[in-house]
This record gives C-alpha cells, structure tokens and sequence, in this order.
C-alpha cells in the first residue's frame, strides 16, 4: 500500500463538484487559516507551494480568513513578495529566544518583534493594496473579567469558560465578543456571522498590525491588545479561543475553499480539543478542501509530532530548534506531493470525506 505524505479531504459538496467535474483552480475564492501556534511550521513549505502552483492560476478577490497563527501566515499571503515574507516569519519564529523564565511581557514583546520582521518596511500598504487577496482576521474582545490581565483571575474565568463549554459552544459569548477585521474592497462570504456576538471593523493602516497581534494574543501567554484603531474599546485577544479551526461559513457557494491544515479535522474552539464529539457545521465545510499532512508523515518527524508550544517546556532551547529546523525540511515532501497531486491532476483520486 502507497504511503502518502499528503491527506486530501473535502465536505460533501467539494466532494462530489471535484469527482465529477474535476478540480478547477480558479474556482477557489476562500483559504482558510486554523490558530496553532508553532505548528504552523509543518505548512511553510505547502504555503510556498500554493504560491507556486495555485496563486498563479487564482482570479480574484480571493478571500484570506485566518485565526491567531493563520492569520500571520495570510498576512504574509497578502503581501506583494509572499515567498519572502513567509521566509522571514519562519527564520525570525524559528530563532525566538527567551530568559530562562519568561513573563508575558517578554513573549509579548518578542512575539511584537516577529510580527514587524514578518510585515517588513511596506508590508501593511501591500496587504490593504493586493490587487488579488483580501484579509480578513477573527481575534476576540474580552467580555467582564476576562480583560484582567490578572493571572488568578484570568485563570479561573477561562476555566469557567471551559468547563461551561462543555455543556454548549454558545455559552463562549457570555465571555466573547467575536471580533472580525475585514477588507472592506469586497465582502466575504462570513461577513454575516451568527452564533456569537459579533463586532466588524474595517482593517486600515492604523489597525492591521494590532489586528494580527491581537489574533495571535493567548490568554495567559501574552498580553491582550488594547485600543485598537476603530474597535470598541476593550481588551482582544486570541481569535481560536471562538474560532480555532473555523467553524464558520468558508465559501460562497460557486467557490471552493482551500485549507491548508495541521491536522485531518477541524475543531470548531479552542476549548473542544479535548471534546470528540464537537464538530464543525457541515454546511459550513460544505465546498471546503482541506489539505494535511498525513499520520504516517507526522510519525516520521523528529519527536513522532508536529511543533507545538510545548516544545518550549519540554527541550532546551538548542534541542527545540535543531528539532523544529529538521521538521521544515522534512516538509519538502509536503511541497513537492501537493505539487504533483496539482499538476497531475490527482486531486479528485486522492480525495477522502471531511
């Protein structure tokens, strides 16, 4: 049996338009971006195969949704030189470094840092200027006592969150407004979110930068970002804590979405990691195909495991870096199966249900 480094999954309706009719590049009009933090890694090389295979062959506007990490890759997406950009984010995130007890002032600072490496000397002025994607960005606004940058108090509310979640996904927006930033050039087919509070705000050159940090800003890992340009006043942060893989409407309905993924499933909040049972709506999913690299591929990574933010705890610095550096490269066979499965025109053979 063929061991594939490469999964291809797709919702019901990608499923069957691909199998009958085949896979149409220029059909895609969303890509969707999942939070998780130093596992984006496993995709920098796929992300440079897109741009080689699939960006050239895209017909605008092209919608970018991205949560926390998803969103930093898409704002290098958007930019006019994107391989480049994806190639300072992944030095500047594979060379971070920390005190041997940082505080959240030190990984927010640093985490500041990587995120101006990544936009460069013009890269704002060029994501709200691509002539071909648009960006849009979830982050969330902090409801009562989950603004406390207090870690007692934060603590407790999240786990209040949490245990609460258990019970049902809504109760997230007692503590959570969701908060989409938004090219305002053509609207998304997620425009009208339900299910949560909702706040829209135009992405502008004074709010994109705080817009991304915001997405990426983990309750009790880094800061939350105030006084953002055209926000209601508050605290922002993370936007997987609502929407960790996406649970939202990826496409309009002549339109694939195409999502580069971690993993083979998508796990709507980030307090459902652990709850089986929850999955996304499959009409959400419905002209969705996702992309991920495969349970044999992963074994094969040093550790038998994708990057993740416990790396940090769990090796020394030296030895996260030497291992996160092997992964990068292993990704190669990511870069070139996808291209092949493109170019070949494999796509609707290899396809498995989402």
């Amino acid at each position: 049996m063929t061991s594939f480094s490469l999964t291809f999954k797709a919702g019901a309706g990608a499923l069957e338009s691909v199998r009958k009719h085949g896979f149409d590049v220029s059909s895609i009009g969303t890509m969707a971006g999942a939070s998780g933090g130093a596992k984006w890694l496993v995709l920098s090389k796929l992300d440079r195969a897109i741009h080689a295979c699939i960006v050239p062959r895209l017909e605008g506007p092209v919608h970018l949704i991205g949560s926390s990490i998803g969103s930093w890759r898409f704002a290098c997406y958007a930019q006019a030189d994107p391989v480049a950009a994806i190639e300072r984010f992944e030095q500047a995130y594979l060379e971070q470094s920390y005190s041997d007890k940082p505080d959240v002032d030190e990984i927010t600072a640093r985490s500041r840092e990587i995120l101006a490496i990544v936009l460069g000397e013009h890269g704002i002025e060029e994501i709200l200027a691509n002539p071909l994607f648009r960006l849009h960005v979830l982050a969330v606004r902090s409801r009562a006592v989950m603004a406390s940058e207090n870690r007692a108090l934060l603590g407790t509310a999240l786990l209040t969150a949490a245990l609460l979640n258990v019970a049902s996904r809504a109760t997230l927006g007692w503590f959570f407004e969701r908060a989409l930033f938004y090219d305002r050039r053509d609207r998304p087919p997620f425009f009208q979110l339900d299910g949560f509070p909702l706040q829209r705000i135009e992405l502008t050159r004074q709010n994109v930068e705080d817009a991304i940090a915001a997405s990426g800003s983990i309750p009790l890992v880094l800061s939350g970002v105030r006084g953002i340009e055209g926000a209601a006043r508050g605290v922002y942060r993370d936007g997987g804590i609502v929407d960790y893989h996406l649970d939202l409407p990826h496409s309009a309905h002549e339109k694939f979405t195409l999502y580069p993924h971690f993993y083979g499933r998508i796990v709507p909040g980030w307090f459902d990691k652990k709850l089986g049972w929850r999955k996304p709506q499959p009409h959400h999913i419905d002209r969705t195909i996702l992309v991920s690299p495969s349970d044999e591929f992963v074994a094969r990574l040093p550790h038998g495991k994708i990057p993740d933010r416990q790396d940090f705890v769990n090796f020394a610095p030296a030895e996260r870096v030497r291992a996160w550096r092997q992964c990068v490269a292993a990704c190669d066979a990511l870069a070139d199966e996808f291209l092949e499965v493109v170019e070949k025109e494999q796509l609707a053979a290899r396809l498995e249900p989402l």
